[in-house]
């Protein structure tokens, strides 16, 4: 067992108090299958339905098999950092992080089980095209997250380069985008309360993961100063941090 501890600090208006952290890598390493074997099964139920779409003799059929593959490409790639990322230095006190870190994370996936919704031929490419954009902008995001990636409200490596100089919360938006095609292609009352809700749970979620991260790091409040939180509000400067993503340094 490796510990790694860090002083309790209290912090003010209303943020999570640093926490005594003591890491058992074992503990740590079960965690990490965890993932890696929920995630692992989506992967397999996702390749599982892929051949449903054939043949490929439409558009749409076409947009459908590319989001399918970008989802499969996304839930992999969460698989396989949750192996590499790095051990956390930081995490969020008390049970509130973490049960909405869980439902975030899992309550849109219950839109899957609900009945497809009759959209009409423009509609349904607008739905599936959100979500390929949604899933694939979601896995250059995660890449560039890297080994600091978590489920949990937890500080590992702080990042403010690629597409983290646009928002502070890139990834969550990304997401964000793909559940409101999710979302229109099962459209009925109850897929919107399921779409209000995941919504709800994932802001809780960034602002646990701020309160965390202005604790481990305390330059991430100069760089929350000058970053938008999820929306880019300056648009003036938006082309410029574009290509700033561009030309970067490599995803870490």
């Amino acid at each position: 067992m490796t510990d790694i501890k860090l002083d309790e600090t209290d912090r003010s208006h209303g943020e999570s108090k640093a926490v005594e952290l003591t890491v058992n890598r074992w503990l740590d390493w079960i965690a990490r299958a965890a993932v890696v074997v929920v995630f692992a099964a989506l992967v397999v139920i996702g390749v599982a339905l892929i051949p449903r779409l054939l043949p490929l003799d439409s558009i749409h059929k076409l947009l459908m098999l590319a989001a399918s593959i970008s989802n499969v490409l996304f839930l992999s790639l969460v698989a396989a950092t949750a192996i590499t990322r790095l051990v956390p230095i930081q995490k969020s006190k008390g049970i509130e992080p973490r049960i909405s870190a869980l439902l975030g994370t899992f309550l849109c996936t219950t839109l899957a089980l609900l009945p497809k919704a009759e959209l009409g031929p423009v509609w349904s490419v607008v739905s599936t095209t959100l979500i390929l954009v949604g899933t694939s902008l979601s896995f250059v995001v995660l890449r560039w997250l890297g080994k600091s990636f978590s489920i949990f409200a937890e500080a590992r490596r702080l990042v403010t380069e690629g597409p983290y100089r646009i928002v502070r919360h890139p990834l969550y938006l990304c997401e964000g985008v793909a559940l409101v095609g999710i979302t229109l292609q099962v459209l009925s009352p109850l897929a919107v309360l399921i779409g209000i809700a995941a919504v709800t749970l994932q802001c809780r979620r960034m602002i646990n993961e701020e309160a965390i991260l202005k604790v481990a790091f305390p330059e991430y409040r100069v760089y929350a100063a000058n970053t938008s939180f999820l929306i880019p509000t300056k648009l003036s400067q938006f082309p410029t941090k574009l290509s700033q993503f561009f030309t970067g340094s490599n995803p870490p």
